[in-house]
């Protein structure tokens, strides 16, 4: 009987593990270890098409407060650098986004030359099919991300990771340190 329970039980923790998947997303650190700069020639464009983003992923801008900030602006504003109207400014240097929408999301440095000089950056966040995922918002796209899972936090500038990949493992641990 104890072998059906602690059975059930970890099927239990692979069905929540797999659910939680859908809440969770993953982080992402803008420029990897480079970061929101305008230093080293970090290409954004490429950097972005390297991933694959989804609804509830975040993405980590860090980068120094003094010389740097982040705008969310429009397609039109993004194509231009024109700064004069942004969605949202955020200027903390360890600026972390939610992806709440499918679909483009711009982001510039409004920091003079810096968004002409390529400190830019086109985020496509695409729709699963409707049998991958629920569709939590009707005004956007997503896919998965195809870097390695390894942080439940942005914490970690240099990597990318899923956060239900430390959830999993940490619950796996509880669960099984209790029936032992």
């Amino acid at each position: 009987m104890e072998k059906i329970t602690v059975a059930a039980l970890l099927m239990s923790m692979v069905v929540c593990g797999s659910l939680m998947k859908t809440t969770f997303g993953a982080f992402y650190t803008v420029g990897d270890s480079a970061g929101w700069t305008t230093i080293g020639n970090v290409n954004y464009k490429q950097w972005a098409a390297t991933k694959t983003f989804q609804f509830g992923d975040t993405i980590v801008f860090t980068y120094n407060k003094q010389f740097h900030n982040v705008m969310q602006v429009t397609h039109a504003d993004y194509r231009s650098c024109n700064i004069s109207t942004p969605i949202t400014t955020h200027s903390t240097g360890n600026d972390s986004i939610v992806i709440k929408t499918y679909g483009h999301h711009y982001y510039l440095c409004a920091v003079p030359g810096h968004c002409q000089a390529g400190q830019k950056l086109d985020i496509n966040v695409k729709r699963l099919s409707s049998t991958s995922a629920p569709t939590p918002s009707p005004s956007s796209s997503s896919p998965s991300p195809s870097s390695t899972p390894t942080s439940a936090t942005a914490s970690n500038t240099n990597s990318v990771g899923k956060a239900t990949t430390s959830i999993k493992l940490g619950f796996a641990i509880a669960v099984l340190v209790a029936i032992v």
